[in-house]
């Protein structure tokens, strides 16, 4: 009899392989003879010189990643063939990242919650997010996820990071109301219906949050459940698709922001021309 990988293995696995493929091959390989290159802060180019007409670096970054090397090109800017193929390499990497990030999130929905996150979960959801996203979440009419981040108004990672922690943790605890109100006395239970149907809706509003969030910053970090998650995980299988998928991830997201620096570059230096 021939072995099989179990369903999640067999079908993320190879799924994986092939974004890491295309990343490597299709993306990272191709950027053989480029017409931009990278300068460090004090405008000296870096490792090989470049005999094409010097441009001043321009950077979208502020000081946000001061470190990394700024894209330079030259004063009338790139090719139109080098800019569409810059772009469709962005295209391209944009879906890995999707994919990947898609991924990602199905394996750690299905590891276990360790049983420490569980007693560190507040008792009321409402204390974890506030009263301000509790009174938009709670609103009985439509919900718009989007117009309660607008409200918030959220300019950092760390901001975003601090927001997915609380409306997880809450969603969570209605989650946990939800499950239990339908194990109590079958009073309890009649009493208790209305209440189980707005912990199941709260629960599902947060979960949308979370969503748009994660959508709105790409690059955001791990969050606290996230993290305990990976940390007290057991399964080697779901380790390994869990790392891989977190790497080809971030891996794809950085190319996305790379690209983005050289295409702000050029779209400067044709202002300039």
């Amino acid at each position: 009899m021939a072995t099989r990988p179990r369903s999640d293995i067999y079908v993320n696995l190879p799924a994986l392989e092939k974004l890491d493929d295309m990343l490597l091959q299709e993306i990272l390989d191709s950027f053989q003879k480029t017409e931009f290159w990278y300068v460090n802060d004090k405008g000296r180019k870096d490792e090989d010189d470049s005999a094409a007409t010097p441009c001043r670096p321009v950077s979208q970054r502020g000081d946000d990643k001061w470190w990394l090397p700024v894209p330079c090109v030259t004063k009338p800017g790139l090719t139109e063939t080098a800019r569409r193929d810059l772009q469709q390499k962005r295209d391209c990497a944009s879906q890995i990242h999707k994919a990947a990030m898609a991924i990602n999130n199905g394996v750690l929905a299905e590891i276990r919650i360790p049983d420490l996150y569980k007693q560190a979960l507040p008792k009321c959801g409402r204390a974890s997010v506030g009263d301000l996203i509790y009174r938009h979440m709670a609103f009985p009419g439509k919900f718009s996820p989007e117009y309660l981040l607008d409200c918030l108004e959220i300019s950092s990672e760390h901001e975003a990071l601090e927001a997915a922690d609380r409306v997880e943790a809450a969603m969570h605890v209605w989650r946990r109301k939800a499950r239990q109100s339908h194990s109590r006395s079958p009073w309890s239970a009649v009493k208790d219906l209305m209440e189980s149907d707005k912990n199941v809706m709260l629960a599902s509003r947060a979960e949308d949050v979370l969503l748009c969030l994660k959508q709105r910053f790409p690059g955001l970090s791990q969050t606290t459940l996230d993290a305990s998650k990976i940390q007290y995980n057991k399964d080697v299988g779901q380790a390994i698709l869990e790392s891989y998928s977190r790497v080809l991830e971030s891996l794809a997201y950085n190319i996305v922001t790379c690209i983005d620096d050289v295409l702000f570059a050029d779209e400067a230096a044709r202002k300039i021309a």
